[in-house]
């Protein structure tokens, strides 16, 4: 029993050294191709559109890089080669600006950028310009997928649920996945989706489509990947 219980211990141990820091909160996304849609309406966007998209993180609680984020939010505009999802075509090399909570300290910044590009992976992978200014993001009513985020002058999202008027062919699912590993997340309808701004050689403003997911997020960072 002794020996049971030591090795109980041992594996407590192991498990929140190798786990040593941990961060959460809500996250937005939205696309330039409609995520909740039946297949003949993905199908009629492939090769046209889709290959935009904006991705937010809010941290309500938790540390990166050893670094507490407490009430921060980083977030990405992405411009890739592809539709983003499209099984026959590749997004990448995929060109982003950050934009970075300018209420962040140097170490809080620069621990949101790694979070950012952890969580991003390839599609954060080449950053053209990281921008520090205000950013706020609410998520209003999470389960009604409601969610506003503006970020200085040239990200501005806002999000609500989707209703029996947005199902068009009577076919539709969540065609895409998001684009980062979530909790839980919910399509929406983008009621505005806006990027403005030279970094990403195009622009973009969309309303009224069904291309958002509002939802949240919990990450484990090894303590082998602290920096």
């Amino acid at each position: 029993m002794r020996n049971l219980f030591l090795c109980f211990a041992a594996v407590l141990s192991f498990s929140g050294a190798a786990f040593a820091h941990q961060i959460q909160g809500e996250y937005l996304e939205t696309r330039s191709a409609d995520v909740y849609t039946g297949q003949c309406f993905a199908n009629s966007e492939m090769n046209l559109t889709g290959d935009e998209a904006i991705l937010a993180w809010h941290i309500t609680e938790g540390q990166w890089d050893g670094v507490a984020l407490n009430g921060l939010t980083v977030g990405a505009a992405v411009k890739a080669n592809a539709t983003l999802g499209d099984p026959y075509a590749d997004p990448y090399p995929a060109k982003s600006v950050l934009f970075i909570d300018k209420n962040a300290t140097p170490q809080q910044r620069q621990a949101l950028i790694n979070f950012a590009q952890e969580m991003g992976g390839d599609l954060l992978r080449h950053v053209v310009r990281v921008v520090d200014t205000r950013v706020d993001m609410q998520v209003l009513r999470q389960h009604s997928a409601r969610a506003r985020l503006q970020a200085g002058n040239f990200v501005t999202v806002e999000t609500r649920s989707i209703g029996e008027d947005d199902h068009l062919c009577g076919n539709e699912s969540t065609f895409y996945p998001p684009l980062t590993q979530t909790t839980h997340a919910m399509p929406a309808v983008a009621m505005t989706d806006q990027y403005s701004g030279k970094d990403l050689q195009v622009s973009w403003e969309l309303h009224g489509k069904r291309s958002a997911f509002v939802g949240s997020f919990a990450q484990n960072q090894p303590l082998a990947a602290s920096r």
